[in-house]
This record gives structure tokens, sequence and C-alpha cells, in this order.
């Protein structure tokens, strides 16, 4: 029997990438319920965009300069924020309720703090 070393890449241990993975979850579970009609509209639209916060913040650990790194941080921001603004539609659309809205909201309001200071973080190292 032999065991395999799991390493981690730089990225899976930043609390930031972690919070991201944890949102993209809890929407995901969040648009299950959504009408079958909006699987390739509304429903894959939310997907793409909560997916791309954890992406960004990965695809960014790589990057040679802190320019780059900065700029794949700003998309995921652009990412939570888009998730936000469809899942206001979603709520006028009647897919969710006032409180999941309010609840997701506000999570995405402290992962945005949160990447916007890990952002300042890197700017000054």
């Amino acid at each position: 029997n032999s065991q395999w070393l799991i390493a981690m890449f730089k990225f899976e241990k930043l609390e930031i990438w972690m919070e991201s993975i944890q949102f993209a979850k809890q929407i995901y579970l969040i648009v299950e319920n959504f009408p079958k009609t909006e699987m390739f509209g509304l429903t894959s639209q939310i997907k793409r965009a909560v997916v791309s916060i954890s992406s960004n913040i990965a695809e960014g650990s790589g990057s040679s300069t802190k320019k780059d790194y900065s700029h794949f941080l700003d998309i995921a921001i652009k990412s939570t924020f888009e998730t936000v603004s469809q899942l206001k539609l979603a709520h006028q659309l009647g897919f969710i309720d006032q409180k999941t809205l309010n609840e997701t909201y506000e999570e995405a309001e402290i992962l945005i703090k949160r990447i916007v200071s890990f952002k300042k973080a890197v700017n000054k190292n």
C-alpha cells in the first residue's frame, strides 16, 4: 500500500479562496431550485459568475507580478458583483425569497471586502 503526498497549491491556503469556494457552493445549492426552463439562462450565468470568483483568485496566485495578480483579484471582485446582480434579478423573477437574497448579498459584501483587503496587501509587499 503506497500513500500519495498531496501538495497544496498556494491559492488553496488563501482564506479568500476558501470563502469563495463556500460561496459558490451555497449559490449552486440555491440555483438548483430555479425553474428548469432557466437551466441554460440565468442558472447557467450565475454558476459561471460565481465559479469565476475562486478561479480568478487561483489564477492570479500564479502571477509573476503584483500588477497581474491585482488584475485577477479585480476580476474576482467584478464576478462577485455580477453574481449579486444576477441574484437580484432572480429575486425579481420570484426564484429566490428576500431572506435568501439578503443572506447572499451580505456574504458577497464580506467576500468583496476581504478580496479588496487582500489586494491592498498584495500591492504593498
